[in-house]
């Protein structure tokens, strides 16, 4: 799909595939913009937490998330002017964002966010329902796939490197309890797009996994000679 003049490949996936840093290379190696709608969702559920909105209160959180400037920045993802970086990659964000996510008011305005994001924009934007929902007619489309150990290993290694010491088993939990959620919803679950590039991230490298990205888009996608 082009977004108003651009090109958008969307990257999907569970957390712990590496898709967040798989998408963010990629951009960089065809000169594209990248997209991090998860931190989307998570800014929104941080808000929520730290404003005491009942995440069961769908009208509250819809409304918050209506009124909530998101601005995304070269990594850097603020809410209400304010940097919350660092802030939204708490283990109880993390689950709350899933929960957020459910919320039908929320993913239309996040969906609405997103679609604006990339009109006229060369984009690589990755999450979990990108290429299912947001940009159904994008040309390229993948989803990653990690086993449940390693994913959860890279998200105790991310989380140590913050200064976080979390028990590996209860990331698998916390894992499992998100996995289940976002698969089962009845808005925009979490599943491959029909014609989705199915890549498996376990056993291989992440120059690996961005190389056998990048071949599969410079195969099927007439990339602009230079970017802007």
């Amino acid at each position: 799909m082009t977004a108003g003049t651009g090109i958008v490949i969307t990257i999907d996936g569970p957390a712990g595939t590496g898709k967040s840093t798989a998408a963010r290379r990629l951009a960089e190696r065809l000169g594209f913009s990248f997209l991090d709608t998860g931190a989307m969702y998570r800014a929104i559920a941080w808000g929520c937490l730290s404003r005491g909105i009942d995440l069961t209160h769908h009208a509250l959180v819809t409304g918050f998330a209506q009124q909530a400037q998101l601005a995304l920045d070269e990594g850097m993802i603020s809410l209400d002017g304010h940097n919350v970086s660092e802030a939204i990659r708490m283990p109880q964000v993390t689950l709350a964002a899933s929960q957020v996510a459910a919320i039908e008011g929320v993913r239309e305005q996040m969906v609405a966010l997103q679609r604006q994001a990339a009109c006229g924009q060369n984009m690589v934007t990755e999450g979990r329902d990108q290429g299912t929902i947001v940009f159904p007619e994008a040309p390229c489309k993948f989803f990653l796939t990690a086993s449940p150990l390693v994913r959860a290993k890279r998200r105790e290694a991310q989380l140590r490197s913050a200064g976080q010491i979390v028990p590996l088993e209860e990331i698998l939990q916390q894992q499992q309890i998100r996995d289940d959620r976002d698969e089962n919803r009845p808005i925009a679950p979490l599943k491959p797009a029909p014609d989705a590039t199915i890549v498996d991230t376990t056993a291989i490298t992440f120059d690996e996994v961005i190389t056998q990205l990048e071949e599969v888009v410079r195969s099927r996608v007439p990339l602009p000679a230079a970017t802007c």
